[in-house]
């Protein structure tokens, strides 16, 4: 007797449909590239499954959280491209040096950090651009511009992160796309440096604000990331139930604690 024979619910997951949703927001993506982000276990759907699937669509590079996600995934993903947004915070450099992990760098101090360590190896930058959450605040990049540190660094990429995507209309967008190329010229970014703003929602914007690199998250799992749209993705999650009793209640009866 199979397992899910006895189960009373059964979750199921379509990796084909993750992967045709990598796809299909890849045709819209106007950048020379488009990641994944594979974060908390996939959005909780095991990145050890999700991640090769993702990786057979043909997703290069991917994004996790912590670097406890990214030791992880690199077993799962032995020649992926795996970038840790949390950086540093979540552990010591010789960790990524060993697991071949790509911090991206939220604080001059993460830089100093990494460049005592391994600056020939890859890492990234966040600069925050307008959602005040992870990144680079404006004061930082002003005295990271000051300074010698980027020379240093082999960067893989230079990222920010749109905070109202979701409404295309929202006049945020543009003021931090604007601000994301104000702070890469004033960082003197070189051209060859990959620029990545847009998560999923983004890529459903005007292909200004794609740059080069993309890295959707919800969507890639189904989730519909446009307000007030439908849905343009594949439904990734089916939960099905069996019914344990169908009852007749009458007006006048009772139901249940209460």
């Amino acid at each position: 007797m199979a397992t899910t024979d006895r189960a009373t619910a059964v979750l199921t997951i379509d990796l084909a449909a993750v992967a045709e949703n990598f796809r299909s927001l890849r045709r819209r993506f106007a950048g020379s590239e488009l990641g994944a982000a594979v974060k908390a276990n996939a959005y909780g759907l095991g990145a050890a499954q999700v991640a090769p699937a993702l990786w057979r669509a043909g997703a290069r590079t991917f994004f996790v959280a912590t670097l406890d996600e990214g030791i992880a995934l690199r077993a799962t993903l032995g020649k992926a491209q795996i970038a840790v947004l949390h950086g540093l915070t979540t552990g010591p450099a010789d960790e990524f040096l060993s697991h071949r992990l790509i911090p991206v760098h939220n604080s001059i101090a993460e830089i100093d950090t990494w460049l005592a360590a391994a600056p020939d190896m890859p890492s990234a930058l966040h600069i925050d651009t307008g959602i005040a959450r992870l990144g680079m605040p404006t004061r930082d990049v002003a005295m990271l511009a000051d300074t010698k540190r980027l020379s240093a660094l082999s960067l893989a990429f230079v990222m920010s992160h749109l905070a109202c995507s979701d409404d295309a209309a929202h006049p945020l967008n543009a003021r931090q796309r604007d601000r994301f190329r104000a702070a890469c010229a004033a960082l003197a970014i070189p051209a060859y440096v990959p620029r990545s703003l847009v998560a999923s929602a983004g890529i459903f914007l005007e292909p200004p604000y794609h740059f080069d690199l993309g890295r959707p998250g919800a969507a890639l799992y189904g989730i519909g990331v446009q307000a007030d749209c439908p849905n343009a993705m594949r439904p990734v999650v089916r939960l099905s139930g069996k019914i344990l009793q169908l009852r007749d209640v009458d007006s006048d009866s009772t139901v249940g604690y209460g």
